[in-house]
């Protein structure tokens, strides 16, 4: 690759003809990025400015979870997620359960956060006094960036200071506590904190009594909400659960539970167990137009708060009841944002009935719980394998181009045996001779 200047101002075409002569081994895929750019060239061109650069579309299946009882009411879940089992086992699960009294939710709380971070090189018991003094004039400084936010019920709920000297030296922050109500609200939160930051500097300056400089370093929301939480659950009679792929329900009960054991104290499954939840929650999230980093970020770091990775899931017996609950932080909105202009963000939310940000959160946990049942049901079973590569059996033939008379051929072959990459090659190789 060679360096170049003035690259984003070249037209899509133009960027693309650059690329072609810088990888000229890929010239075949290069071409094809145009089949995959939309029909509509309206909404190709929304597709362009959600990014930066852009020079096509790059696609993952749509794919649709059924038969989800949560809060009694049924829900199709949408899924954008390119692993066909995430899938098959979100539904498998929500199927299992939709007789067994389907998922309940319950919404902790929907507070989010940001700080504005400063140095001040002086006594803290002045600044104290400095910010008890400022701070409804600090409040009132917002009042017209936070005025729609407060007409729908949400806007600033707490404003205090931090003391974070004993981390770094001369460090504070004000640290801010915000209600978005049905909207993600990372503009509107980083606006109020900008206009802080601006008013707390601006303050300082003309205070005689505050003794030593001030100086702000950055004013950001948090993309970590641990008092954003939504809990999501199912549960029945252990007797209920019914011999599952061999075991009794007892038998299944007991391993399952052990399963969860080891994802609390072990953080080598952690990771991994933890990973085959946000599976399910990531897929719905990006459905559904929200930010996947974000949340991913915040639950994992939630999942050490007490100093150590663990699970985020857990199981109890009681009285021979089976629970099987989630909790995480989840900070997503269902206005604003690619929510509004995504077309496939819009149908997703349609799918679901609309939701508020509050009930996404519950039926983006309710994913993620059923996945990690799916994962665990099987992993104490059958294996992880057998039903995995069954689902990647058409990847793997694809790729080694097979023809449909092969596939069909394939299915049925490997119905019952051990599906690996070589014995698939190996399987259509004696098929040509």
């Amino acid at each position: 690759m060679q360096i170049i200047s003035g690259f984003s101002k070249l037209s899509k075409d133009e960027k693309i003809n650059w690329l072609m002569e810088q990888v000229p081994s890929s010239q075949t895929e290069i071409n094809g990025i145009k089949t995959f750019w939309h029909t509509d060239s309206i909404v190709q061109k929304q597709f362009d400015e959600f990014s930066e650069n852009t020079i096509g579309n790059f696609y993952l299946p749509f794919g649709l979870a059924p038969n989800f009882i949560l809060n009694e009411r049924v829900y199709t879940i949408p899924m954008v997620i390119e692993e066909s089992s995430v899938v098959a086992a979100a539904s498998k699960s929500a199927k299992f359960w939709a007789s067994r009294g389907g998922f309940k939710t319950n919404i902790i709380s929907t507070t989010k956060s940001g700080q504005v971070h400063f140095i001040f090189d002086g006594d803290h018991k002045n600044l104290e006094t400095f910010f008890n003094k400022n701070k409804n004039n600090l409040l009132e400084q917002t009042k017209d960036i936070s005025i729609n936010m407060n007409k729908r019920g949400g806007g600033i709920t707490a404003l205090n200071l931090l003391d974070k000297t004993s981390e770094l030296e001369n460090y504070y922050q004000l640290d801010v506590k915000f209600e978005t109500c049905d909207a993600m609200g990372a503009n509107f939160i980083n606006s109020i904190l900008e206009s802080l930051g601006n008013s707390l500097e601006r303050f300082a300056l003309d205070d005689k009594e505050l003794i030593g400089p001030l100086d702000v370093t950055m004013c950001i929301l948090s993309n970590y909400t641990p008092e954003c939480l939504v809990e999501v659950s199912v549960e029945c009679p252990i007797e209920d659960l019914g011999e599952i792929d061999g075991l009794s329900s007892s038998e299944f009960a007991k391993k399952f539970y052990q399963a969860i054991q080891i994802a609390k104290i072990d953080r080598t499954r952690a990771v991994t167990h933890n990973k085959g939840i946000f599976n399910g929650i990531d897929a719905v999230v990006i459905a559904t137009g929200n930010d996947f980093r974000a949340t991913s970020a915040c639950a994992h770091a939630y999942a050490a708060k007490d100093g150590s990775y663990r699970s985020l899931s857990s199981c109890s017996i009681d009285n021979d009841i089976f629970k099987f609950t989630l909790t995480l932080p989840l900070a997503i909105g269902t206005v604003g944002g690619l929510t509004n202009l995504h077309p496939m963000a819009k149908l997703s939310l349609d799918i679901l009935g609309r939701p508020s940000a509050s009930e996404l959160m519950g039926i983006i946990a309710c994913a993620g719980l059923a996945q990690n049942f799916g994962a665990i049901r099987s992993l104490v079973t059958t294996g992880i394998q057998k039903g995995h590569m069954k689902m990647h059996l058409l990847n793997i033939l694809n790729q080694l181009d097979a023809t449909k008379e092969q596939i069909e051929s394939a299915k049925i072959h490997f119905r019952e045996k051990v599906i690996s990459f070589s014995e698939v090659r190996n399987f259509l190789e004696r098929k040509l001779h």
